[in-house]
């Protein structure tokens, strides 16, 4: 951490510290919050939210003028545990304003090699997968690792930014995807991504997996000129997804479009729904272009020291 915050500060960015009590955790379909009662002094209850990521408070940061931020922020998500997930951990997010995605992608390579370097580690290893932290990670673009690796034209099935969840379906079936009757378009995606391509991603060197499919974005804009894809990337790493960034969307009502969907799904599905933190929503009205990503320091750190699971890393695990 301390090799990461003196790569952060010699590159300009400027470490800030977010609140970790939000009015919204978040506003994505399967994120799962903690959530309290915050009483003041009239006795009143407001609910209240740890946050699943220090996005909405990082981005008012930049609406307020600051142009290159890191928070190393510890955020919480509930029914998420295992080797590779723990219901607290350290997300990095850091942002650029006014510069393109591709920066980020750059970091993501430069950032590798630094915790490699700070922790002598020559190779990256994972459940049989190696990768060379040194090696500039290779890009691919969605389309072409389902076009390569499940024989899908991922493309075909999207239309104006919404998936046609029977084309999906059916070419899904053909690669020998199993999915509920129920699965919208956005399940069967998810179940190609994790049972095709993720894989096959991080292997040899880092895989920068781009342009995501619109409806997959949820809070990047769109590609200029394209009605299918997104600014969006993931980064791999001996199989493992270590980050997700965006180029920020900015367009208020199309950002409250997204929010009310999501909810609405979440709603559907798991019975609850979040609020909408409208400080943000005005907050994105005066922001500017930024790019922005998180990053698991506790994966990359258990990559770097050769951990079988992500509590070998955590200084005090949450007990159950």
């Amino acid at each position: 951490m301390a090799a990461l915050r003196g790569w952060f500060a010699a590159a300009g960015f400027l470490e800030v510290e977010t609140a970790a009590l939000q009015v919204s955790p978040g506003n994505e379909t399967h994120l799962h919050a903690f959530s309290t009662g915050l009483i003041g002094p009239d006795m009143i209850e407001h609910r209240r939210y740890l946050r699943t990521s220090p996005e909405f408070a990082a981005k008012k940061l930049l609406a307020a003028g600051e142009t290159r931020i890191v928070d190393f922020a510890r955020v919480w998500r509930n029914r998420e545990r295992g080797a590779l997930h723990h219901p607290e951990f350290t997300m990095i997010e850091w942002y650029r304003a006014n510069e393109p995605y591709e920066a980020l992608m750059d970091d993501c390579g430069a950032i590798i090699a630094e915790a490699a370097r700070a922790t002598g580690a020559t190779r990256f290893s994972f459940r049989g997968r190696a990768i060379d932290p040194f090696a500039p990670p290779q890009r691919l673009t969605v389309a072409d690792a389902f076009a390569q690796y499940a024989g899908i034209d991922l493309l075909a099935t999207i239309g104006a930014g919404e998936g046609d969840r029977d084309a999906l379906a059916v070419k899904a079936a053909q690669a020998g995807i199993a999915f509920g009757a129920d699965d919208d378009w956005g399940d069967i995606f998810s179940r190609v991504l994790v049972e095709k391509i993720e894989p096959r991603l991080g292997n040899g060197r880092a895989t920068i997996l781009y342009e995501y499919p619109l409806p997959q974005a949820a809070l990047a804009r769109a590609k200029p000129g394209s009605d299918k894809v997104a600014e969006r990337f993931e980064i791999y790493a001996c199989g493992i997804e270590l980050g997700n960034a965006f180029a920020e969307l900015t367009d208020v009502g199309e950002q409250r479009r997204r929010f009310d969907a999501a909810m609405d799904e979440k709603q559907r599905i798991h019975g609850e729904r979040y609020p909408i933190d409208e400080d943000f929503l005005e907050a994105l009205a005066i922001m500017p272009p930024a790019s922005g990503i998180a990053l698991g320091f506790e994966r990359l750190a258990m990559l770097a020291a050769g951990a079988e699971h992500i509590e070998q890393v955590i200084w005090t695990p949450v007990q159950d």
